[in-house]
């Protein structure tokens, strides 16, 4: 459900995981130089004078008989650096564009081929060499195929029996979604076999969707759905011999329709398969070893939570690979078993775990591991303050406490894009004064590289006193303090009245209160709110991931729309004591879990906001997929009442005010359903409101010519009429 995340800021590009379609550069080995598309060409540039040049031609690039370059997508080297994989003519599949066409291109000869001939245009899907360089395989229409690279033959892995519910290599929906798991398929380290998940969505119930704008007779789109209360799709591991294309099924214990695999990788000797394994409601977890050969698995490390034990797609956007040291004896491991996200040390038998980082400070993302010089790079916080981010370093072997490596003195948001070695490193920085800025560094010292920005030097703290933004904690009942932030009109008059818009995300997927440049969230107002008179707030609730802790994250166990909503708005009576607020113009946004908490806000304290806009909401977790809503809310035939306290169809009879509903009608994420079943209610109590469904648009409403400035002159004019801008003199607010 999530719409935007912490993470947007940067993409982590690990090229020896990150499926081909997510890479848009790439590390040469020794990590001193990495390659970018550039104007249809492949560019070098070197490390640390950072000269470029042409690497691999346009003409290189160029098909026979083409007259324009492939257009690259996405590329990525070979292991031993011969073949360049280029992936072009990408189509989306959901959310990301996962599905295209490939070619080879050989860095010696300069023979350029396409990929999967004979296999559907526009078909393949996470094409990687094998480690031996002498074959490549690829996904086509829920298939396993590898091709030979001497000869051209191309042979199919798998089988999926004649049914497109059988998913061999990739994922059905609502692991996609909720998982973040794409690539399905790893290749052995010694290129004979090839491990993948297998997919059973044959019991899962189509969804419909209805296209009624492309032809004068509808079509019906299905989509593979599980709802809240529906068990999963049935997943398995196997391990497929790339000579007798054979599959060995791992024996993983329990019922498969009871149970998750969000993670599998093959151990760097090639003797074992690792994997995680969830039990239905995401609460206990097993680390289990497997047996390629014969599919016997053991569990070597175990976990449980009174809630739901945290999955690596809660703190990173790359959840492929597995984080192997000391030649795979050890794995790097993040837990929270302490009540805070710390990184530990396990031997490959579970025997031995040992605790890298330590206190009352949250790991945010894992950055680097450098083996070589005995360090693990990640992002953090300040121990006092959980809207920056900072980078950090802490010993591989666990000998001394962390230590903060961007620089103390520049509070905000650090990000860093590290070469593989560990030498260089892309330092990325701003927070709410500061627009963001780049430089290239050297680690460990943390210094500009030679003609590189001095981001330090120039770092102008004075300049927070310019900006109409500040940040602070509001202190609500039961002494819990949520971080806020309000950004004032450009020419605010203290003894002037002013409506506030609050925006608002309010769920466990995404925090709205960082330190970061343009967290202002105005991109759907046409024109400047600051300028036109609008007081800005946003408030991050207790059950939002931000880093402070387990306790703070899973308060919001079974309790999704209920303890969100009601900080939320013990927040903002807060805010509306302020002298210069006008409470008879205030309003609320949000998209998605956003529009869901804007609805929950006007329906259970009526009067209190009194102009909601809500874009693609949930309206009931009932109507949401099972992943997502059981890990945070249990199963609905256990609690049932849960689930009803915290729907907005629940508290749809108490809207006062205004409401502008906004939903597209081919939502695969949210279905419009939920928009429709609160229409229903609206009507059955007489509440007016305004309504506008976006035909055939998804869940972000990308979807058709003019799409997004209807959305934003829509809006902006709803704001306008109904929580009108500018500051009053204290005579003219109305009561």
């Amino acid at each position: 459900m999530n719409f935007f995340t912490r993470f947007s800021s940067i993409l982590f590009l690990l090229f020896l995981y990150l499926p081909l379609s997510a890479q848009r550069m790439a590390w040469a080995s020794d990590g001193k130089s990495f390659y970018e598309a550039e104007d249809g060409a492949i560019v070098q540039t070197e490390l640390p004078g950072l000269a470029t040049s042409t690497f691999i031609s346009k003409a290189a690039l160029t098909p026979e008989g083409a007259d324009e370059p492939l257009a690259a997508d996405g590329f990525q080297f070979s292991e031993d650096g011969q073949r360049l994989l280029l992936y072009t003519n990408s189509q989306r599949v959901w959310r990301m564009k996962t599905r295209g066409d490939y070619w080879l291109l050989d860095l010696n000869t300069k023979a350029l081929r396409q990929l999967g001939k004979g296999r559907p245009a526009a078909s393949l899907m996470f094409a990687k060499c094998s480690p031996d360089g002498k074959m490549v395989a690829y996904v086509s229409e829920h298939n396993i195929y590898v091709e030979d690279l001497a000869s051209g033959s191309i042979r199919k892995l798998t089988d999926d029996k004649g049914t497109p519910k059988l998913i061999n290599g990739t994922f059905d929906w609502v692991y996609e979604e909720e998982f973040g798991v794409r690539d399905g398929f790893r290749w052995s380290p010694d290129s004979r076999h090839i491990a993948y998940w297998q997919v059973d969505a044959n019991q899962i119930r189509d969804f419909y969707m209805i296209n009624n704008t492309d032809s004068i007779y509808s079509r019906i789109i299905p989509v593979e759905y599980p709802k809240a209360g529906d068990p999963p799709s049935p997943v398995r591991i196997g391990v497929v011999a790339i000579e007798t294309a054979q599959t060995t099924w791992m024996k993983v214990p329990g019922d498969p329709v009871a149970h998750y695999i969000p993670r599998m990788e093959w151990a760097p000797d090639g003797r074992e398969i690792i994997l995680q394994q969830l039990n239905r409601k995401q609460n206990e977890s097993k680390l289990m070893l497997c047996n390629p050969k014969t599919g016997e698995a053991k569990t070597i490390f175990e976990e449980k939570d009174e809630a739901w034990v945290s999955t690596k797609r809660e703190w990173t956007r790359d959840v492929a690979g597995w984080d192997w040291v000391d030649g795979g004896r050890d794995f790097v491991w993040v837990s929270e078993k302490d009540g805070w996200r710390h990184l530990y040390r396990i031997s490959r038998d579970g025997k031995k775990i040992r605790q890298l980082t330590r206190g009352e400070q949250d790991m945010i993302n894992l950055d680097l591991i450098d083996e070589q010089n005995n360090v693990i790079y990640y992002q953090s916080t300040s121990p006092d303050q959980a809207t920056r981010e900072y980078l950090y370093r802490v010993p591989l072997d666990g000998s001394r406490p962390q230590q903060q490596v961007s620089p103390f003195d520049m509070p905000g948001t650090h990000n860093y894009t590290f070469s593989p070695n560990g030498q260089y490193a892309l330092w990325r920085f701003s927070n709410y004064f500061t627009p963001p800025k780049s430089s290239w560094i050297s680690l460990p010292d943390h210094q500009p590289l030679p003609g590189q920005k001095d981001l330090f030097a120039e770092y102008d703290p004075s300049k927070a006193t310019e900006s109409n933004v500040t940040f602070f904690e509001m202190m609500v009942e039961d002494s819990v303090r949520l971080d806020c932030w309000m950004a004032k009109p450009n020419d605010f008059d203290p003894e002037k009245k002013y409506p506030v818009v609050f925006y608002v995300y309010a769920e466990p997927a995404s925090t709205t209160v960082n330190d970061s440049w343009s967290r202002s969230w105005d991109f759907l107002y046409d024109g400047d709110m600051s300028a036109d008179g609008y007081i800005r707030v946003s408030i991050d609730n207790r059950g939002t991931p931000a880093p402070k802790g387990r306790a703070w994250r899973k308060s919001i166990y079974r309790s999704l729309g209920q303890i969100n909503i009601r900080d939320q708005a013990l927040a903002a009576r807060e805010i509306l004591k302020l002298p210069y607020i006008d409470t008879s113009r205030v309003a609320v946004w949000g998209w998605s879990g956003g529009g869901s908490t804007t609805l929950n806000l006007l329906f259970q304290y009526p009067g209190l906001y009194k102009t909601g806009i809500s874009i693609a909401p949930v309206t009931s977790s009932l109507l949401y997929d099972n992943i997502y809503t059981e890990r945070y809310m249990g199963l609905p035939q256990e609690n049932m009442e849960d689930y009803t306290a915290g729907a907005a169809l629940t508290h749809a009879k108490n809207l006062e005010g205004q409401l502008l509903l906004v939903h597209g009608t081919a939502d695969d994420n949210v279905h419009f359903q939920n928009a429709e079943m609160l229409v229903n209610e609206l009507v059955k109590y007489n509440k007016q409101f305004q309504y506008m469904p976006y035909p055939g648009r998804s869940h972000g409403l990308r979807e058709g010519e003019g799409t997004f400035q209807h959305l934003r002159t829509m809006v902006t004019g709803f704001l306008r009429q109904y929580c009108p801008p500018g500051g009053r003199a204290q005579g003219q607010a109305r009561p």
